[in-house]
């Protein structure tokens, strides 16, 4: 049996995870503020995230993931406030209904729903229908519109 790359520190606490499901990967995003020391650890079945926040708490997240992940094609990316995970499916086009090979959800693992798409519902030619909408929306703005309205109208009491 492998040793994991990275052991759960004895005082800890988990970062916030937001996540969402694609055809073809899966994201999460860990909020930690000014993160420093980031290791991750992803594996096929796992992933592990230690690191500390702007105050020195240590920050530790494990996650058994409800289905297999392609370790090599996925990646991770350290911001002032997130660490953004991409994980490659090596089942594409199938969707997970949770993070977790768990049920039972822990507290600090919530969805994403500014990036969630119901793409298993989407018919193949979305893409196409996307790009004809933003089409339209480009000619739209590129032409003359008039003068703007006024807005003298509205008032701050409402």
């Amino acid at each position: 049996m492998n040793k994991p790359k990275i052991e759960r520190p004895e005082e800890s606490q988990p970062a916030t995870a937001l996540w969402s499901d694609r055809k073809k990967y899966v994201t999460i995003n860990f909020k930690v503020q000014k993160p420093k020391d980031v290791q991750v650890d992803i594996q096929e079945n796992k992933m592990t995230l230690i690191c500390k926040n702007d105050t020195d708490d240590v920050i530790y997240n494990e996650l058994y993931f409800f289905d297999a992940v392609n370790k090599n094609d996925s990646r991770e990316r350290v911001y002032d406030r997130t660490i953004c995970v991409l994980l490659r499916k090596v089942k594409p086009d199938f969707s997970w209904p949770r993070l977790q090979k768990d049920e039972a959800r822990p507290n600090w693992i919530m969805v994403d729903f500014d990036n969630w798409r119901d793409w298993a519902n989407e018919e193949d030619d979305g893409k196409e229908e996307f790009q004809k909408y933003a089409e339209m929306l480009n000619e739209l703005s590129n032409k003359n519109k008039g003068v703007a309205p006024s807005m003298d109208d509205l008032s701050d009491s409402d």
